[in-house]
């Protein structure tokens, strides 16, 4: 298994928008009770990695959720796979499903591939393609229009948040969001991370903490928070924000990590080894700190004097 900050630098897309893709689209296309918050295995890495390619190529990841839920009203005793759908051949880039070795959509409607060569159509070379997705801007066309939604903006927030050249667009882009819809928790956090990233930590903890207000149990604002807190020496209400979320996501390495370190500063060896064990259940046995969490619960374990 692996952890969303581990997932995220595979991928190399950032934490937040991992997140993002997890809650929106990623939970819809896996297997109910297959996805934790904040954890995943290699077969998730595979469906991010086909959400990657899809939003590289231009297409939001609300066409790619609206995709599925089509996929999932016409075939409903199938489960549609992201790392099936592909983009469409020709001008008109549209996403489509591989199904049975034939490219269909959720609404029956046939395209025909009318750009293979010669442009024949017959038994062997005819193919069924079909669109799930509306067409994408082309290449030459204008630049896109401002969005109209909070989710529009949010979603290019997480665009624009993955380098420090855009941040300040990032910014721009959570407050709009926000302005449109005040109660959006997860754009409350990301406009969080990048004041954290911008180092206005006072902004960064007003951001979360309002996050909180509108979702006590957020994982990432609960973990930013409890983050910020230590760093400032808040020992226990820092302690507090990270019980919150290992009992949200009770394998999320990193919160246990940073559990078993804070219960050590504050002198509690009996709850720091409870952290230590918790956490070599949640990361690979070769990691860098799951050695040092062997070490430390071995020096525990030795008497004293």
């Amino acid at each position: 298994m692996y952890t969303l900050a581990d997932a995220a630098r595979i991928l190399r897309v950032s934490p937040s928008k991992l997140r993002y893709w997890n809650n929106t689209v990623l939970a819809r296309a896996a297997p109910p009770g297959r996805v934790a918050r904040g954890l995943f295995d290699f077969r998730d890495l595979v469906e991010l990695r086909a959400l990657r390619r899809l939003t590289e190529q231009g297409f939001s990841p609300r066409r790619i959720r609206r995709t599925l839920d089509s996929c999932a009203r016409r075939w409903p005793s199938e489960r549609a796979s992201l790392a099936a759908l592909r983009v469409s051949p020709g001008g008109a880039r549209r996403i489509v499903l591989c199904r049975d070795e034939t490219w269909e959509e959720a609404d029956g409607q046939l395209l025909f591939d009318l750009a293979a060569p010669e442009c024949e159509v017959s038994d062997a070379r005819q193919a069924e393609v079909t669109s799930i997705a509306a067409h994408t801007r082309p290449a030459d066309a204008p630049a896109a229009a401002p969005p109209q939604t909070a989710l529009g903006w949010f979603e290019r927030g997480c665009e624009l948040d993955q380098e420090p050249a855009t941040f300040q667009a990032a910014l721009e882009a959570y407050h709009h969001a926000i302005v449109l819809d005040p109660g959006f928790a997860d754009a409350h956090c990301n406009l969080g991370a990048v004041h954290f990233n911008l180092s206005e930590r006072a902004a960064a903890r007003c951001a979360y903490q309002r996050a909180l207000e509108l979702a006590p149990g957020h994982l990432e604002a609960n973990f930013n928070l409890a983050s910020l807190l230590e760093e400032s020496g808040r020992n226990t209400e820092a302690l507090r924000h990270y019980k919150v979320v290992v009992g949200v996501a009770p394998f999320f390495g990193d919160a246990r990590l940073n559990l078993a370190l804070l219960y050590e500063k504050l002198e509690e060896p009996g709850l720091a080894r409870e952290q230590w064990r918790h956490y070599l259940r949640c990361v690979p046995a070769d990691g860098h700190w799951a050695k040092i969490a062997r070490e430390r619960l071995s020096r525990m374990m030795q008497p004293q004097g």
